[in-house]
């Protein structure tokens, strides 16, 4: 799925002058802005945690990318309806685990929705809608089932010819959630990844309170329609006000339903996702967004350690059964 740009986000810090010092740098790395945040007891550690954290995210970058023809993702692409392709037990699990995903949300995920992408193009200034014949036969290349995984010997198989996979909608969470962990397994115990949107924080800030992260308001980017603390967890926000395309006076969302081969049609301006895992909140907002307010929450509330927001087109805010929710008044 062309998952695009997601957003939430104002980071509230307050700055107090504490034992420990947050040092933190902005950088463009998976084609998205990151956001590092680290902890410590001095700017060098701090320093080098961030450093550490760039390596891990350039690592999962080149493991998952696409556009590179010598990455794994590109020859499981490659050999579609050809053959097999032996990979990376890590490459294999996220494969698996996004088959899985797939199969919780009746296929509003799926990582193999990547080939609409050929028709759908909203980086670019699209004059019509793509001929419905064409929809149509890429369509059938969209199937998380055609995915098909050997745990013998790590091997990943796309029974279509044509088929292909994209970690889109869940590597920016992926590659976020690696390098956090990758952090606290080194002493690093306090910091904030925000990558393009898919938020994991941990710890807690440099003067010792819970990381708080406002939602934004989908009318006013500038505005934050609500806050919640965390800590621990991911946040990550998929909505359609961002990105999206006028054609013959109607408006397209960029999210695409995988189902349909469609831009999804709701009354959705956002959803937003509360999770233990940055991974699972990216692909699940996505899927949220093509699932709707109804569906949504009924999984939502069903799915434990997961909490939801959805903003509606008419501003209309709606919750999961658990979520600490802070509405700021305008």
């Amino acid at each position: 799925m062309n998952r695009g740009l997601t957003y939430l986000l104002l980071l509230f810090c307050f700055c107090e002058s504490y034992a420990q010092v947050e040092q933190k740098e902005v950088l463009l790395l998976m084609g998205s802005r990151f956001e590092i945040n680290i902890v410590a007891e001095d700017t060098a550690t701090a320093n080098r945690g961030i450093h550490l954290a760039k390596a891990e995210i350039r690592r999962i970058e080149q493991l998952i990318s696409s556009w590179d023809a010598n990455s794994e993702t590109s020859r499981i692409n490659a050999n579609a309806g050809i053959k097999a392709v032996k990979v990376s037990k890590e490459l294999f699990q996220l494969i698996e685990r996004s088959k899985n995903i797939s199969e919780l949300t009746h296929g509003a995920f799926d990582i193999s929705a990547v080939v609409i992408s050929q028709l759908w193009n909203f980086d670019a200034e699209m004059e019509q809608i793509p001929e419905a014949s064409k929809i149509k036969a890429l369509k059938s290349r969209i199937n998380h089932q055609n995915i098909v995984l050997n745990k013998e010997d790590n091997s990943v198989f796309l029974t279509e010819k044509g088929m292909r996979i994209g970690f889109g909608s869940i590597g920016k969470g992926y590659a976020a959630q690696k390098a956090a962990d990758s952090l606290r397994y080194k002493g690093f115990n306090d910091g904030l990844i925000n990558a393009g949107g898919d938020l994991y924080a941990w710890g807690t800030q440099s003067n010792g309170r819970p990381w708080q992260v406002g939602i934004t308001d989908p009318g006013n980017k500038r505005k934050a329609k609500s806050w919640l603390s965390i800590r621990d967890q991911a946040i990550v926000t998929s909505g359609d006000y961002e990105k999206r395309t006028l054609i013959n006076g109607k408006y397209y969302s960029h999210i695409i339903d995988p189902r349909t081969a469609m831009p999804v049609e709701n009354n959705l301006k956002s959803v937003s996702v509360l999770a233990q895992n940055a991974e699972m909140a990216d692909a699940l907002a996505t899927a949220l967004f093509v699932l709707g307010v109804e569906t949504g929450l009924y999984l939502v509330n069903h799915l434990p350690q997961v909490e939801a927001l959805f903003i509606t087109s008419e501003n209309e805010i709606l919750t999961s059964n658990h979520i600490q929710l802070h509405t700021i008044e305008q």
